[in-house]
């Protein structure tokens, strides 16, 4: 028998542990997807969407639970982890669910006498999600309720940190009253994962994690001819131009680096600056920075908790410090945050100028809160270090110039170009990536293209 234990970043101490699925149990659940997938791709929309708008007035009805359920797992302040559920989740939910008639729909083509022609989107059979914890349910949200309204049976396996989320989906999916079998999660280890992947019976991967654990993903399905839909890292910039609104940029940067402990795929990683407001930006941002609370997340007061583990939070430090001893100054000094403390999971928040790109801090994914910022002359120097960077998941430009950030955004590789925001995922949108940063799509119309098959009729109705 093999246990997974939880270890909360708070107090160091075992909040969780599980037992992992026996063969036997990975072996019943495969079975129960691919036997209620039969009976569950025969269901109406209407149907589903009644069990899905159920599974949503669950998570609503228990957030503030779940919220101190997620800050016990992995650190972020109680006063943002209910939100997750009443703003994101709901939204994203809602929004899939209110499309799926419109993305599911037949795909017509022109008439022609005597036959009847379209395209059907087929689900797929059986998804099996794998969610990471920095967004527990934010990730799974997105692949979780499309693919049971698409007519899939889902599999969940959530992280080691977070394995209460997948229960709680369980849950939820009870209240509701849905069919047994349509979902189900399974505590499983890296090995298991792998040999779920690889079994013939799963037929679509929905992954959100590292450019490491994607490679693993992508080798576990080589030998097989399915898809894996592969949300992974990124070291997100932004771009103010000195036509910008600083104190409007000022202000959403600082959010956008240091939230969730800056533990975000699309948080904000390096920032580049036009040097005719350079300084006054950088100055701005660290006034800013200095009034954020690090401390005991279950306190209302804290606005930065701690990392996810020791080991994230001294990755990050080593960052800082090799970049300070290649000629970066740090301008936040540790001290005025008492709780930040080395050796644990608890880390200052900190601001880094005299960067460049020979330094990892602003070439390699850091996940934490921590921030390099770098002047520029112009938008071309800003839009080649931009792309200079293996990752491409979204990046933002601060300007008062809607044609500008257009031209500028046909120019920079990346799955979403933001004006004026960033760190934010609107499920109108589709979800995406290029680079090291993932393959496929998550959210939107397009998001249902994944999650199921085209199939074509043509029936000769005249003989």
């Amino acid at each position: 028998m093999s246990i997974q234990k939880t270890i909360s970043p708070i107090d160091g101490s075992v909040y969780v542990e599980r037992e992992l699925a026996s063969d036997a149990a990975v072996e019943t659940a495969l079975a129960k997807a691919v036997a209620a997938q039969k009976e569950w791709k025969q269901t109406s929309l209407a149907e589903r969407e009644r069990f899905c708008r159920k599974a949503v007035e669950y998570f609503l009805n228990n957030a503030d639970e779940i919220g101190l359920e997620l800050t016990w797992q992995m650190g972020r302040p109680i006063r943002y982890t209910a939100n997750e559920i009443r703003k994101g989740f709901k939204d994203r939910a809602n929004y899939m669910i209110s499309i799926a008639g419109t993305a599911l729909a037949d795909v017509q083509v022109a008439e022609m006498p005597g036959f009847k022609r379209f395209i059907r989107r087929d689900p797929l059979g059986v998804v099996f999600v794998v969610a990471p914890w920095n967004y527990p349910y934010l990730t799974s949200v997105n692949s979780v309720i499309p693919s049971i309204m698409a007519g899939n049976t889902v599999i969940l396996k959530h992280a080691q940190q977070t394995p209460l989320c997948a229960e709680r989906y369980a849950a939820a999916f009870e209240y509701a009253g849905l069919p047994e079998g349509v979902f189900q999660y399974l505590h499983l280890s890296h090995g298991q994962v792998a040999n779920v992947i690889g079994d013939a019976r799963v037929d679509y991967v929905a992954f959100t994690g590292s450019v490491e654990g994607g490679h693993a993903v992508q080798k576990a399905i080589n030998e097989r001819f399915i898809v894996g839909g592969l949300e992974l890292g990124g070291k997100d910039p932004a771009y103010v131009r000195p036509d910008a609104n600083l104190s409007d940029a000022i202000e959403n940067l600082v959010d956008g680096s240091f939230f969730n402990s800056g533990q975000s795929c699309c948080g904000i990683e390096r920032i580049y600056v036009h040097q005719d407001v350079y300084d006054k930006f950088v100055a701005g941002f660290v006034e800013l920075t200095k009034t954020y609370t690090l401390g005991d997340p279950l306190k209302e007061d804290t606005t930065l908790g701690p990392m996810v583990r020791t080991a994230a939070a001294t990755f990050a430090q080593k960052q800082i410090d090799e970049a300070v001893n290649s000629g970066a100054k740090a301008l936040i000094d540790p001290d005025l945050f008492p709780a930040n403390q080395p050796g644990t999971p608890y880390l200052a928040p900190q601001v880094l100028v005299g960067v460049d790109h020979s330094m990892d801090i602003m070439t390699e994914e850091t996940f934490a809160p921590v921030v390099g910022i770098m002047p520029v002359k112009d938008d071309q120097e800003a839009v080649r270090l931009m792309n200079d960077s293996q990752y491409g998941l979204t990046a933002s430009i601060w300007t008062s110039d809607v044609d500008a950030a257009l031209a500028i955004g046909e120019q920079v590789e990346t799955g979403t170009w933001f004006m004026n925001r960033c760190d934010y995922l609107d499920p109108e949108l589709a979800w995406t990536g290029v680079k090291n940063s993932g393959r496929g799509c998550t959210l939107s119309k397009v998001g249902y293209e994944a999650l199921t098959r085209p199939k074509s009729y043509h029936l000769k109705i005249n003989s």
